[in-house]
């Protein structure tokens, strides 16, 4: 209030100073490059322009801000005196720039987020909803896919956060990454026929000559389970193959084969699907959030990514996080 009364004042007193903020721009950029040539070329402005600019500028503060010595810029002590004014005010007026678009970006636009379809199915419907009910005019884009191509759509900027399985392997590129939850997997067939060992957990090698209904190539759960049956010295019999998540257990409910799926996305499916644990050690996945590195979320994401895991955080302690899925503390 004092301050803006002094404004008032020195208007009336006829002494008010008249100060754009390209001015400022322009004083910073010669200060900088201690050159009127270089610094025309960086602002992309004739050299006349830019010295009249800094003349203005001068006159309205009544007072040289460069000592122009044979070629050789300084600054005078009125121009070092400027100098951290004139920083810290541009780099204000960009901080306020920066949360006027920020908080446009949550009353309109939208967040593309990529997952799995376990956790598309299971755990990010209630997220949605809370993040919905708090940023109606976000719209959120969905892509659900598979970890090898939500790192490569990350990465390239066509999402804005993933949640995918980690690790990620060496030859994909950077991404920022937070691991959030720790996954089961669980041997999945049809009520329709007799389950694999009658509700015991079952261990990997009894998968063997067994009928398996698998993922397409490329989606991580197919990596896992034909991995673990490598390791147990077999090679899965597949019945049928090349789906994704829904059509594989649409497959197991037809009587087609067994499946291995993340716990999450059977939970209420008890009248259409047999769950049976894998004996220990079991099988299990990581899933992280992730973002291009280098890049910085827009606002939307960021309030996002604070929904997802300010829900996780209280799923946890309140016991109702996604059967089959443990938070993975810092």
């Amino acid at each position: 209030m004092m301050r803006r009364l002094s404004i008032v004042r020195a208007y009336r007193s006829g002494y008010a100073v008249l100060v754009q903020l390209q001015q400022l721009v322009y004083f910073l950029t010669v200060a900088e490059t201690k050159h009127f040539t270089r610094a025309a070329q960086l602002l992309e402005i004739a050299q006349p322009s830019l010295s009249q600019q800094i003349r203005a500028l001068e006159a309205s503060l009544g007072a040289e801000l460069f000592d122009r010595v044979r070629g050789n810029i300084t600054l005078t002590p009125a121009g070092e005196a400027l100098l951290p004014i004139a920083q810290r005010i541009t780099v204000d007026v960009e901080s306020a720039r920066q949360e006027v678009r920020e908080l446009v970006e949550l009353r309109s636009g939208r967040v593309r987020l990529g997952a799995t379809p376990s956790l598309l199915t299971g755990l990010l419907p209630e997220v949605a909803r809370r993040y919905h009910r708090r940023y109606p005019a976000i719209r959120l884009v969905l892509e659900e896919s598979g970890s090898r191509d939500l790192v490569a759509k990350t990465a390239s900027g066509l999402i804005d956060l993933s949640l995918l399985v980690l690790p990620l392997h060496a030859d994909d590129p950077a991404l920022e990454t937070v691991p959030l939850l720790r996954e089961d997997l669980v041997v999945v067939s049809s009520t329709r026929d007799p389950g694999p060992t009658d509700g015991r957990p079952i261990a990997i090698s009894q998968l063997q000559g067994r009928p398996l209904v698998m993922f397409r190539a490329g989606y991580e759960l197919r990596e896992v389970t034909v991995g673990a049956c490598r390791r147990a010295g077999f090679a899965p019999t597949l019945a049928v193959e090349g789906g994704e998540m829904d059509a594989v257990l649409s497959m197991v409910e037809a009587g087609l084969g067994l499946a291995v799926v993340p716990s999450t996305v059977v939970a209420g499916r008890s009248a259409t699907h047999r769950v049976t644990p894998i004996a220990a050690p079991g099988l299990s996945r990581t899933i992280g959030l992730a973002h291009r590195r280098g890049a910085q979320p827009s606002r939307a994401a960021q309030e996002l990514r604070a929904e997802l895991l300010g829900y996780l955080g209280t799923a946890s302690v309140d016991g109702t996080l996604p059967q089959g899925t443990e938070l993975i503390t810092p």
